[in-house]
């Protein structure tokens, strides 16, 4: 008989299981290196160990408590928890009351005047300087550098960077994602183009403003789904060692930097040197983690510049090429694994837009091929 235990720490409950079932690597026993080495007729009580294994997915499971905040075991005088309000002591509830004043009164003031710098950029400083090409291409990357630190400052970020030698000058630059601030931590310390789709209002005008300072790559909805196109122009850009280094999220959705889920093996088609980026932040000072079910755009910048601090660290990994032999799916899952272990992080083989879809049918398969080969064949 196998057995599951769970544990309470911090007020979390963590499963210690013994059996564990995945769409990928089907039946694992902790126990036992290799199905294959059991053999078996078949009892009626073999679906306890199924019906076990999903009561513990039911209780824990490692795809969508990734799709949520992390509790913190203490806390931070911070308002956003998932408990509500529960009322502790006089003096505690005075020195959040402090907090509040400072946070939204001191701290959200000069936010909201960083976070205008970047407009400021982006339709004055270079759209409409007539100067020469290569000139204009360094005043936008030192002016890129200036505003990104702004607005870092204007999220209170405290950014460390560490191994900038391994730095992207070039090719695709691939990074874990948590948030949108994701891409001012990063361009704090170095220049990229960005890849997206593009976008009316507002936002529409800031990546036309961004497309006249430098080279990015904005797509049309209809040619969002076009995989051809899309490494193509991806293949152009990365050719000219002129242009900036593209930045991609290869998870495709905001994780709450507890983990590591599934890259979109894109990027990874190009045939180029990709660089890898680990983050992690710190949420004891605030919470980065962009919950999109819940939360609005707004919302999310309003919580992040009402927190106390953005505290994160940054490591650059060593580039990485495709091996011979490897596919693009393998090359992918090798450089999710390096990004995993750098940044403390756990790697996990599910796809990030389970959040809001639903698991395939043909992901029953594994498991149940796994289970056929353990039942003996006269």
């Amino acid at each position: 008989m196998y057995h599951s235990h769970i544990f309470v720490f911090l007020g979390l409950n963590v499963i210690e299981r013994d059996i564990s079932i995945s769409y990928k690597s089907g039946i694992k026993i902790q126990s036992v290196p290799s199905i294959n080495q059991i053999k078996k007729e078949f009892n009626l009580s073999d679906i306890t160990y199924f019906a076990k294994a999903g009561v513990e997915t039911i209780i824990e499971d490692d795809v969508t408590k990734r799709f949520s905040a992390e509790e913190l075991p203490s806390w931070n005088l911070l308002s956003r928890t998932n408990y509500g309000y529960h009322y502790i002591s006089l003096r505690l509830t005075i020195i959040w009351g402090l907090g509040f004043l400072v946070r939204y009164f001191v701290l959200f003031p000069f936010s909201g005047i960083g976070f205008k710098s970047i407009i400021i950029y982006d339709i004055v400083m270079i759209n409409y300087l007539m100067i020469s090409h290569t000139f204009k291409r360094d005043l936008n990357q030192y002016v890129m550098l200036m505003c990104f630190r702004i607005l870092a400052r204007a999220c209170s970020a405290i950014v460390t960077f560490h191994n900038s030698e391994n730095k992207a000058k070039n090719g695709i630059c691939v990074a874990n994602h948590t948030s949108p601030i994701d891409v001012i931590m990063l361009s704090c310390d170095n220049c990229y183009a960005m890849i997206g789709q593009s976008q009316g209002g507002l936002l529409g005008v800031l990546q036309r403003a961004m497309a006249r300072a430098t080279s990015h790559i904005w797509f049309e909805r209809s040619e969002v789904k076009d995989r051809i196109l899309v490494t193509n122009r991806l293949r152009e850009h990365v050719d000219d060692l002129d242009k900036l280094p593209i930045l991609i999220f290869p998870e495709g959705t905001c994780i709450n930097n507890t983990s590591v889920m599934m890259f979109k093996k894109g990027s990874f088609e190009v045939g180029t040197t990709i660089f890898p980026v680990a983050i992690k932040y710190d949420n004891r000072f605030g919470d980065a983690f962009w919950n999109s079910s819940k939360q609005g755009m707004i919302q999310h910048l309003l919580n992040i510049m009402t927190s106390w601090a953005v505290v994160c660290d940054v490591w650059y990994l060593p580039p990485m090429n495709k091996l011979e032999g490897e596919d693009a799916i393998e090359f992918a899952n090798r450089v999710k694994r390096e990004i995993a272990a750098k940044g403390g992080l756990v790697d996990l083989e599910w796809d990030g837009q389970l959040k809001r879809t639903k698991a395939k049918e043909s992901w029953k398969e594994k498991p149940q091929e796994e289970y056929s080969k353990m039942l003996k064949v006269d």
